[in-house]
């Protein structure tokens, strides 16, 4: 029988994340704690289905006016306008002036992919694989392999973690910015900044868009969290409604995943901000042709349940709700981990637990601590000393804080 076609591909190394999960579920210890997945988990560590989230779901099975017709390549219109609306507020200028438009995506992914992909095409000259794209030090890991794969040849990092102090280097970042070649492309984490959960303060973010709206940078906001971070939909978008307001042309990807625990629905939305409507309307043209040969046409399952919820003021009362039940556990959870640690008297600062925001916590552990805490303590966290604060509950904080103390008082 002949050799394989395929026997020379190189097996990949396996998604960080997922394979962290895999483990975790192979391991027999009883005391494990998966602190890995970025996924929200109740006190009693499972996955939590929204009660508005159900109600819809019955609300569209009922509906006998609903059918499996294809949507409009760009997506369900009802959708798309409600998702845009949180993201730049009720009262947008933007919105009034009819010079804003959308995509439904496949989740935040999607919309980060079909930006990066009309970007090379035809922002800062037609196919220029040149421009340079930023990255914060450190960032999803997604964020690079989408550009990468979009075509894009010069990915480069902005300082933005500052490890000695555990919180934001602004100093470095503005420097970053200011040395940067005028257009290049900034991502920007809209709020809960993953994996460090640092957010730069509003006026912080007044510096950032003061220095990229003086050297011409263009802003492409990844926001994944909104509502989930804080617990507010409007201070989650602050940044993304700031820039708005400064007439920045932008784009924002946004993902449903988190705050309506969507996850596997994949529900996004890429919102473009353009100068008036008429260039907005040419760039989703060309998108329309992007999202042709990508998925050609998006699911509308997920997309019915939030624009349903989203466009009645009774639903959206009852998400607004359960997406701060989900907030407040993760700042309770914040509050207990770094309140044990300062009991324990660990080694170190701890505010920052507290300080950070949304799903991530970087604990600031290094790399062998995080490889005794796999290995002894049965603890399963990413490489960089990311967890998620979801996977703590009532039951195991007193076991995590203490493997923290013993790793961080054993291991160097």
């Amino acid at each position: 029988m002949a050799a394989s076609i395929f026997t020379a591909v190189p097996r990949a190394p396996p998604v960080a994340v997922f394979k962290l999960t895999a483990d975790f579920r192979e391991d027999g210890d009883a005391r494990k704690v998966n602190l890995g997945v970025g996924a929200y988990r109740t006190d009693e560590g499972q996955p939590w289905v929204l009660p508005v989230v159900k109600k819809v779901e019955q609300m569209i099975a009922n509906d006998n006016s609903l059918n499996h017709e294809y949507l409009p390549i760009l997506g369900l219109p009802e959708f798309r306008a409600n998702a845009s609306r949180i993201a730049l507020g009720d009262n947008s200028p933007a919105i009034k002036e009819n010079r804003i438009g959308s995509v439904q995506s496949l989740g935040g992914t999607g919309a980060l992919r079909i930006g990066a992909e009309f970007l090379r095409r035809w922002y800062n000259g037609n196919n220029n694989t040149a421009t340079p794209v930023y990255i914060s030090a450190p960032s999803w890991e997604n964020h690079n392999s989408v550009f990468v794969d979009a075509g894009f040849k010069d990915i480069r990092t902005y300082r933005y973690w500052d490890a000695a102090k555990r919180g934001l280097d602004l100093q470095g970042l503005l420097d970053d910015m200011e040395k940067a070649p005028e257009f290049s492309i900034f991502i920007l984490h809209a709020c809960a900044h993953n994996p460090t959960g640092t957010d730069p303060t509003p006026d912080q973010w007044k510096q950032i868009a003061a220095v990229m709206k003086r050297r011409f940078l263009f802003p492409f906001f990844d926001s994944a969290y909104q509502g989930f971070a804080s617990g507010s939909l409007d201070k989650d978008a602050w940044a993304v409604r700031y820039f708005v307001s400064e007439g920045f042309e932008l784009f924002c990807a946004q993902s449903f995943s988190k705050n309506f625990g969507l996850y596997n629905e994949r529900v996004g939305n890429l919102t473009v901000v353009g100068k008036n409507a008429d260039n907005v309307q040419r760039v989703l043209s060309q998108m329309e042709k992007i999202v042709r040969t990508t998925w050609s046409n998006p699911p509308s399952q997920g997309a019915r349940i939030v624009a349903t919820t989203l466009s009645s003021p009774q639903l959206f009362a009852e998400w607004y709700d359960n997406v701060k039940t989900m907030a407040d556990r993760v700042l309770l959870m914040r509050s207990e981990l770094r309140s044990r640690l300062e009991s324990l008297g660990t080694p170190g600062t701890w505010n920052h637990i507290t300080e950070q925001i949304g799903m991530f916590s970087f604990t600031g552990l290094n790399p062998k601590q995080v490889e005794y805490m796999i290995k002894e303590k049965h603890i399963y966290l990413m490489a960089s000393g990311r967890i998620n604060m979801c996977g703590l509950t009532t039951k195991n904080l007193d076991y995590v804080a203490k493997s923290i103390h013993e790793a961080v008082t054993k291991i160097q």
